[in-house]
């Protein structure tokens, strides 16, 4: 059960911000959801142990946000407590060419800190609306790219609330899934090795795939990415197509009309709408398709 007076004075001792009753629809980036019992931002690998140690001896229901950039928070909220690897916890450190992020450094920031020091490797992956952490626990990726391509080794938190480090091949890694996918280990660090290149070059590369994703993806409105992982044998947004469901809606959610593998908030959608649209295209590309479309946003429960 959770005392948040007790809670409260452990963020004090170990230098965390906490907001109890927090509301967590200002921290994903689908823009909806309820509160949750308290929201804590991280500030270390130890912090984040000794937090999670004093949740899962008190059986405290808990979950883990970043960016919150693939994430869906129900409308009645979370009844637990948030811990947010956010700016708090954001470090980029460099080392010749390798790169040690913590894990609420934004992608997109290790991304240009690579550019400014003239590496290469993380270009495509620019513009990823994700956390460096969050990018490794789903195996990010994008035209043609994925983290698994640089990463070497990673810092988390394992079980039993003690700090581990892990080497890239007993990771795991495959589309959109790592060996954390689905379990309780929490990400700390990532550690990536790049590769020297010309700042110019890369740079430029990074302009052209932000270019990309601006012509392509509708981001003028709130989402979570992509709505959908890819089926084995075709693309969620063609089968959707397909399917005619261009512009579908459900309340203040819709697929949207300039990349059919977006749903989108039209700016007053609600996590149920989400969730019935998504229903309806799962199901209609079922029976004129035969795909089963799997969700890639997780639903925090």
């Amino acid at each position: 059960m959770l005392n948040i007076n007790e809670l409260t004075q452990l963020c004090g001792e170990l230098g965390c911000r906490i907001i109890p009753e927090c509301t967590l629809s200002e921290y994903i980036t689908f823009r909806f959801g309820g509160p949750c019992r308290a929201l804590i931002g991280v500030n270390s690998a130890e912090s984040a142990a000794k937090l999670l140690r004093y949740l899962k001896d008190g059986s405290v229901k808990y979950g883990v946000l970043g960016r919150g950039s693939n994430v869906i928070v129900p409308d009645e909220g979370f009844d637990g407590v948030i811990l947010l690897f956010g700016s708090d916890f954001a470090q980029i450190e460099l080392d010749g060419n390798i790169m040690k992020c913590q894990a609420g450094a934004l992608l997109a920031s290790a991304c240009v800190h690579a550019q400014q020091s003239s590496l290469s490797g993380l270009e495509n992956l620019f513009g990823i609306p994700g956390t460096i952490g969050g990018a490794l626990y789903m195996n990010a990726g994008a035209y043609g790219s994925e983290i698994a391509d640089v990463v070497v080794s990673a810092e988390y938190i394992d079980s039993d609330c003690n700090i581990r480090t892990i080497n890239r091949e007993d990771m795991d890694l495959s589309y959109r899934h790592s060996v954390f996918s689905g379990t309780d280990c929490v990400i700390t660090s990532v550690t990536l090795k790049l590769r020297e290149g010309d700042a110019d070059k890369i740079k430029s590369a990074m302009t052209e795939c932000m270019s990309k994703r601006s012509s392509k993806q509708p981001l003028d409105h709130p989402s979570a990415g992509s709505t959908f992982k890819r089926p084995q044998g075709s693309y969620a947004s063609l089968l959707i197509d397909q399917c005619g469901l261009k512009g579908l809606t459900c309340g203040g959610a819709m697929v949207s009309e300039k990349h059919s593998g977006f749903v989108i908030n039209k700016g007053y959608a609600t996590c149920a709408d989400v969730l019935e649209l998504c229903g309806k295209i799962q199901s209609i590309v079922k029976e004129k398709t035969g795909y089963q479309l799997e969700l890639e946003p997780v639903i925090l429960r």
